[in-house]
């Protein structure tokens, strides 16, 4: 009897539930599919932070260069508050994606990466590209003028390429990267003050717009 009780015991911790590949892929796809869905949701708060961070930064820096001559640049003290905001806004939507996100390994995680690190990547670059200009003897208007751009061109390229990759075109991200762009080419003609009031009117009202009417996109 005792035989019989441990044969019948050992049996019974033997056996286990195996997922097959078909059901592994289709958790895995149910997983990816909550996290699009919650990641859709906390969208348009992700573009209102990004939109207040744009408005302010550039904002900030255009204030405490208006009216200077000759031109000496942003006061350090808009510069910090500007990067400062920057850094907060980035902990706030690496958190909505990872929370959104959790669970979800692999290529997507994998993509995540990609992402943060050509933002890092494409702002470095161009930073090391604004040195040279002035090592090459250009005024500093000019290269103040190209670094004001650097955050919208990067970001901009960034969004556009991106779309080159996702399993079915993202409007909204395609729009705002092309509209970042077009900001940061048309803003640098108002000139190196100017172009800060620019950046912060059209780039954040730009981008608190498709805050608004992101979800009908989406809808649609």
């Amino acid at each position: 009897m005792n035989e019989e009780s441990g044969t019948t015991g050992g049996t019974d911790m033997d056996e286990s539930p195996v997922l097959d590949p078909q059901g592994a892929a289709a958790v895995l796809q149910q997983a990816r599919d909550r996290a699009r869905r919650e990641l859709a949701v906390r969208r348009p708060v992700l573009f209102l932070i990004w939109a207040v961070v744009v408005f302010v930064g550039y904002g900030a820096m255009w204030l405490s260069v208006r009216g200077q001559h000759p031109y000496r640049g942003p006061a350090w003290e808009a510069l910090l508050l500007a990067f400062l905001l920057f850094v907060a806004a980035a902990g706030a939507s690496a958190n909505v994606v990872d929370r959104a996100a959790s669970g979800v390994g692999g290529r997507s995680e994998l993509q995540r990466g990609i992402f943060a690190l050509a933002l890092l990547a494409g702002f470095a670059a161009l930073e090391i590209e604004k040195q040279a200009l002035a090592t090459a003897g250009a005024s500093r208007p000019v290269t103040a003028l190209f670094g004001q751009a650097i955050p919208l061109l990067v970001a901009g390229l960034v969004l556009l390429a991106s779309c080159a990759t996702a399993s079915r075109l993202d409007w909204p991200r395609l729009a705002i990267g092309g509209w970042l762009l077009a900001v940061a080419a048309g803003g640098a003609w108002a000139g190196v003050v100017a172009s800060l009031a620019v950046y912060a009117l059209a780039g954040g009202v730009g981008i608190a717009l498709m805050a608004a009417i992101e979800p009908q996109l989406r809808r649609s």
